[in-house]
């Protein structure tokens, strides 16, 4: 959802139960990659999710960092951009 302005937008971000995990961390360019700065909440079905409110114009590459050990990518993503790691990234546009 957009901001009035335009300037900005709410993204809605969910990794579905079946991932088994006990902490979820969105990462991606818009915060260097950090997985300490977006923990996500979990569900009582297990899911994880997290609004982030991000500026638009331009395409946002993002992964979930899971249990502090393993990479997932957003099964529902927009689409995938191969990386530097030799693996693809979840890609949004706004």
């Amino acid at each position: 959802m957009y901001t009035k302005t335009g300037n900005s937008c709410r993204v809605h971000f969910e990794l579905p139960a079946g991932v088994d995990a006990k902490k979820v961390a969105l990462c991606g360019d818009f915060n260097e990659w950090n997985p300490k700065t977006h923990s996500m909440k979990k569900k009582k079905d297990d899911s994880f999710y997290l609004d982030v409110y991000l500026p638009s114009g331009r395409d946002y590459r993002y992964k979930f960092f899971v249990d502090d050990k393993r990479w997932e990518n957003d099964w529902e993503a927009e689409k995938y951009l191969p990386n530097d790691q030799g693996s693809d990234d979840s890609c949004i546009s706004l």
